[in-house]
């Protein structure tokens, strides 16, 4: 596994859910804040998305929103006053097995059709990387690069569209690579946040693909250095400057975070979730676990929300 992938694994709980959204008219929807990542594409017209404390956004053809931290909007077919927002239609009323769709409209206005759609996420822990991630990210359609991404919108929209044999199978399958491509295409054109620059590091990448691909192992310093090709010192001190904690910190955070996350999906004995994080024995474990997450295995299995 690579960090991304883990970063995402590890607070994904659930299975996303998509659906191609058309209205027409005068309309106005709002969806409340919500523990997940949401996201919008817009395949044909125009519309306006209003983030809760943000600036209005206007988003055309191809344009893609993933809102990862799940902040409250409104979407509409045009800028909207308070007054507008204050009575925007709940989208919950219209709940059901996918994305509930806001409600047709007579007069004014041209129809929209998207792709709407939520990730469910546990960010009792999240990796740092999701973390730093902007409430809003807005991925023009008319930007170069990213072909996977709209490659990604193609099929998306096509599987949504035929409700073909397999769907089931390749829906989460589809939106689990959307997810990926917004993420990656942020990283690309990112100039602020600091974990591209940490992948794009050869040494702390190098270092943490080898802590991510077995974090089981029985990794010193030492080790590390030489999977990284540096010195000791050389890789503890850019590790520590780019990631913010040492590399054996890193370590110890990442493995029990990932056995919160076998707790909370899997119901393999305590023994094996240890050995698969690198842990001795099941007393090992649970005595670092509690003093990160203040409880036992035991109880955060039983009831992951309230121990985050």
């Amino acid at each position: 596994m690579d960090v991304v992938s883990d970063a995402i694994s590890a607070v994904r709980v659930g299975q996303p859910f998509s659906d191609r959204v058309r209205v027409g008219g005068r309309w106005c929807a709002r969806l409340d804040p919500y523990d997940g990542a949401g996201f919008h594409i817009v395949l044909r017209g125009t519309c306006w998305l209003l983030p809760d404390g943000g600036e209005p956004v206007v988003l055309g053809p191809g344009d893609a929103v993933l809102l990862p931290h799940g902040t409250g909007h409104v979407i509409a077919d045009a800028p909207a006053d308070a007054a507008t927002v204050a009575r925007a239609v709940s989208f919950a009323r219209w709940a059901g097995e996918s994305l509930p769709r806001p409600p047709r409209a007579d007069g004014g206005g041209r129809e929209v059709e998207m792709l709407c759609g939520k990730y469910r996420l546990d960010r009792s822990h999240a990796h740092p990387l999701l973390a730093e991630l902007p409430p809003l990210v807005h991925l023009p359609g008319h930007a170069e690069g990213a072909p996977e991404l709209r490659a990604a919108i193609g099929l998306l929209g096509g599987e949504l569209d035929a409700r073909r044999p397999g769907a089931s199978l390749a829906l989460p399958s589809l939106l689990d690579l959307l997810f990926v491509y917004m993420i990656r295409s942020w990283m690309a054109e990112s100039t602020a946040g600091g974990w591209p620059a940490v992948l794009g590091d050869p040494v702390a990448a190098a270092a943490l693909r080898a802590l991510h691909s077995d974090p089981a192992a029985p990794w010193t310093v030492d080790r590390l250095a030489a999977e990284a090709g540096v010195s000791r010192p050389t890789l503890a001190r850019r590790f520590t400057a780019l990631v913010g904690r040492p590399p054996m910190a890193y370590l110890t955070w990442w493995r029990l975070t990932r056995a919160a996350a076998l707790l909370r999906d899997t119901r393999e004995p305590l023994a094996t979730v240890a050995r698969r994080v690198g842990y001795a024995s099941p007393y090992a474990l649970s005595h670092a676990f509690r003093r990160e997450f203040g409880t036992t295995p035991g109880r955060y299995r039983n009831d992951p929300v309230a121990s985050g």
